[in-house]
């Protein structure tokens, strides 16, 4: 890796961790991303995550694969004012605020061995399936149980964590089955993120020992080829 490309990476990676720390005061109410200094601030590292990603998509030869291997951060660039605050209904329009979390998606997709293992055996498209039921069931849950939604993915978290604290707990129908959807999302995901780094660590290991096993041929085949070379020249130094 060149030295532009890692004063890039940590660029990025510090304007990602600035605006994870925004996010954080945001909601803990120290500061107002909606207004302000703060605003320009966090929209100002939006603007320039937005048009990183698009120019070197526009860069790319293989516009549909820079997608799917720049998932994250597409993500990472949604924005949370204009069409999402229309849209803002009661409970439910609390989510506008969530999608400034997945700028932390950002700082994923600067990892370069990160990204690896979340591809092996599929594991990203079990994350994204996962993320989405685990959204769907803490709202479910708000609504059925009569909860704050920050009361339901707090209690969507522990149980598909498989944690349980027992804080707060189902007590309609809906909420069961959730739990029991969220139970065997948390195991799944814990199974499958465990096989996909094991078997990404076999296959670097792996790939070395196929490297290492290519130097070697790569350095017999040139002594067997001088060889031939000192035959050839004492066969004709014979002939003189």
């Amino acid at each position: 890796m060149s030295k532009r490309e890692k004063l890039y990476n940590f660029t990025m990676a510090i304007l990602a961790v600035i605006s994870i720390i925004l996010v954080i005061l945001d909601y803990a109410s120290v500061i107002n991303l909606n207004t302000g200094i703060w605003m320009w601030v966090d929209n100002s590292i939006l603007i320039i995550f937005a048009i990183d990603y698009f120019y070197r998509l526009i860069k790319a030869k293989d516009k549909w694969k820079f997608i799917k291997q720049n998932i994250f951060d597409l993500l990472s660039i949604i924005p949370v004012s204009g069409f999402f605050e229309i849209f803002r209904v009661a409970r439910i329009g609390r989510l506008a605020r969530l999608t400034r979390l997945l700028r932390v998606l950002r700082l994923v997709g600067l990892t370069g061995r990160l990204r690896k293992i979340l591809y092996t055996n599929g594991l990203v498209y079990l994350l994204y399936t996962s993320l989405s039921l685990l959204i769907i069931g803490a709202v479910t849950y708000s609504i059925t149980e009569h909860v704050s939604l920050a009361q339901a993915f707090w209690w969507a978290i522990a149980t598909a964590t498989t944690v349980g604290y027992g804080d707060i707990s189902p007590h309609t129908f809906i909420g069961k089955i959730v739990a029991l959807v969220l139970m065997l999302v948390g195991i799944g995901v814990i199974g499958m993120l465990t096989s996909s780094i094991t078997t990404y660590f076999v296959r670097e290991e792996n790939n070395d020992k196929n490297d290492q096993l290519d130097q070697i041929l790569k350095k017999l085949t040139d002594i067997e080829k001088q060889n031939y070379e000192l035959k050839k020249e004492l066969e004709e130094l014979k002939q003189k």
